[in-house]
């Protein structure tokens, strides 16, 4: 079979059992199967698939048409320039956190976090302690790890096998020295009073709203990573009291939200300075800023 044939067939079989962006997954997968680029799927497209290389793409469509997530088919996700390695055990990194990075990016530099703070011109990368609650596959602590050399990066999350994934993603990009891993809940058993920022990507969506979330992500990622309890806040609750323990005086929490708990955000932030919600690209809600 051409390639060309595979690639049609493959976007009609998954266009017929309703997974969106049908094209854009057929080409991803047919990509990992042939290990090559785009460039080459559209100069090549009279090029003879073998046997083998027809039954890994039909079996990997297939999985594909059941719901399972592309990421978890190839084993990898691209966040903040760097590919990363996901499995089931952790949930799949997503744009709209790379607002998270960059929000603590313009904290840590200097962006809109006081005088004291900010850097003179010409001046290394900031010093800076910063805890990453909730790692998962490692996304904000590898970014963070990448553009703040001369920061000290911590990074928790409750899930044993979430941290092997994301030590992988550490030991591949050579940033295994720059960041501390703690199996924990939350922030318990870091010293109080350290950190610079305590910055999360906690589960907020609630439960009332299972059946408006995406099928593949209620069936396929982990839930503890996805649903908070009841009302998406129940983790966020027990987060920023902690949060407040392990900054420094002016210290900043910096975590991902939605627009079904901005408001609630607001209300547990009461009595920190500077409390900030950012919205994404869409203008929904998306990020919750507050100073010690």
């Amino acid at each position: 079979m051409q390639l060309r044939q595979a690639l049609n067939a493959a976007i009609e079989g998954l266009t017929a059992v309703r997974v969106p962006s049908p094209r854009m997954n057929a080409e991803l997968l047919i990509m990992f199967t042939l290990d090559c680029d785009r460039a080459y799927l559209y100069a090549h497209p009279e090029r003879e698939l073998s046997p083998d290389e027809t039954q890994r793409y039909d079996e990997a469509i297939a999985r594909r048409a059941t719901g399972v997530p592309a990421q978890y088919i190839t084993g990898h996700q691209e966040f903040w320039g760097q590919d990363l390695i996901v499995s089931p055990a952790v949930l799949i990194p997503r744009p709209e956190t790379e607002h998270v990075v960059e929000t603590v990016l313009e904290l840590a530099r200097g962006g809109d976090a006081g005088e004291s703070q900010r850097p003179r011109a010409g001046a290394p990368a900031p010093h800076v302690r910063i805890v990453d609650v909730g790692t998962g596959s490692g996304a904000i602590a590898l970014a963070l790890a990448k553009e703040l050399p001369n920061a000290e990066i911590h990074a928790t999350d409750i899930s044993g096998e979430a941290l092997e994934v994301a030590r992988a993603n550490a030991a591949r990009h050579e940033l295994t020295s720059r960041i501390k891993f703690h199996q924990t809940d939350l922030l318990g058993g870091l010293p109080p009073g350290e950190f610079d920022f305590v910055v999360s990507n906690p589960p907020y969506v609630g439960e009332s709203e299972e059946e408006q979330v995406q099928l593949e992500v209620r069936k396929f990622e982990p839930r503890q990573a996805v649903f908070a309890g009841p009302t998406g806040l129940e983790v966020i609750e027990r987060l920023i009291p902690q949060a407040r323990a392990a900054l420094r005086p002016g210290g900043w929490l910096v975590f991902e939200i939605s627009e079904t708990i901005a408001d609630g955000v607001r209300g547990l932030l009461s009595g920190w300075a500077d409390v900030k919600i950012t919205n994404d690209l869409q203008g929904i809600a998306r990020v919750a800023g507050a100073r010690r």
